[in-house]
């Protein structure tokens, strides 16, 4: 993971955390299919956070960064999580995103629950 990728995790769950999230687990890897940034337990379900950090506009904002190719490997890779662990469809779970856009030197955070659907 590159320098920027880290700082954008590292902010994002700092983030979280004070919200009342627990983090479970960060970088989760399934090789077909790629990665989930972060993992925690707010209230009584289970989150997988997309994080997208975004130092310029150059390319877009985070958030237009996760198309739905993305959204379909993330949720893929949760099922597998799940499926690992014993716990698949044992657990409320829905997937979030933290977009973190750099605007003007300063750390613009948005927090979109329920970011996007997948069938677990």
């Amino acid at each position: 993971m590159n320098e920027t990728g880290r700082r954008g995790e590292d902010i994002a769950s700092s983030f979280l955390v004070k919200r009342g999230y627990r983090i479970v687990g960060r970088n989760f890897h399934y090789s077909k299919y790629g990665e989930i940034d972060i993992i925690a337990v707010h209230k009584k379900t289970l989150v997988f956070i997309e994080v997208k950090f975004r130092n310029s506009g150059k390319y877009g904002s985070a958030v237009e960064s996760i198309n739905s190719i993305k959204q379909k490997r993330i949720v893929k890779t949760a099922r597998y999580f799940l499926s690992k662990k014993g716990i698949l469809g044992k657990v409320d779970t829905r997937f979030d995103v933290i977009a973190i856009d750099m605007v003007d030197g300063k750390e613009r955070i948005e927090h979109i629950k329920n970011a996007f659907k997948g069938e677990i």
